[in-house]
């Protein structure tokens, strides 16, 4: 059984089967390259949702995972995952994620691996949030996004719902739309490298066309497309 099999069971995704087909063909990606690094890892994974980052990151064998998730009710839903051991290793914290990872470099902290999956084109503060990462001193960032299929150094902004619990949270009460901005790739390179990263594009096109059921998006024409790159330091 596939790992992400398990949340077919679980109310969040009640009818949703494609939904664990995208799990745990994107696991095939993000995680499976990785293991060497994650095992034994101090990681932390930034908007985790209901938590299946950390638990796959556990399951890979990080020695701790702490997330940081804004919306109370997903930290909730991380309970219906199996009590197990990983399950025991994971931390999740309610917080703007800007929020608390300044406050974790200001206490010191340190992690080996940071995790960005999915978050990084619902934001707005790309640099700094990149510059706060670098001062938790990773090894490993790893950033799943949406981008613009452009080397021109540009980040493109756009409205979305804040009610939607895959959207952006709102700036204040009330705020219904919100502006995100999606980066180019060029953009994405000239930030992480300003910082001491070199940027490792994943290729997609290693994962069989026969695995792609619910990850067309990754595959997407046009202007703005899903992609997957490792920040590394440079040596």
């Amino acid at each position: 059984m596939a790992l992400f099999d398990l949340v077919k069971k679980m109310p969040l995704y009640a009818g949703k089967t494609r939904d664990a087909d995208r799990l745990n063909n994107r696991h095939k990606l993000i995680i499976d390259p990785f293991k060497w690094d994650l095992r034994g890892a101090r990681i932390l994974d930034l908007a985790s949702h209901d938590g299946r980052w950390p638990y796959a990151f556990a399951k890979a064998g990080a020695r701790e995972v702490i997330g940081i998730e804004g919306r109370p009710e997903l930290i909730a839903d991380f309970q219906n995952y199996p009590k197990d051991e990983a399950h025991a290793r994971i931390n999740l914290i309610q917080g703007d994620i800007n929020t608390e990872v300044a406050r974790m470099v200001d206490a010191g902290e340190r992690f080996d691996v940071v995790g960005v999956l999915g978050i990084f084109y619902h934001i707005t503060t790309h640099y700094q949030l990149l510059s706060e990462i670098r001062a938790l001193q990773p090894k490993l960032i790893l950033i799943d996004s949406e981008f613009m299929n452009s080397q021109d150094t540009i980040i493109r902004l756009i409205n979305e719902d804040s009610r939607k619990h895959m959207n952006s949270l709102p700036a204040y009460d009330g705020q219904d739309m919100v502006v995100k901005g999606v980066p180019s790739r060029g953009a994405m390179e000239m930030m992480a490298e300003s910082l001491g990263y070199k940027v490792e594009w994943l290729d997609w096109e290693k994962l069989p066309k026969k695995d792609r059921v619910g990850v067309a998006d990754y595959y997407r024409p046009g202007p703005k497309t899903r992609a997957t790159c490792a920040l590394r330091p440079v040596a």
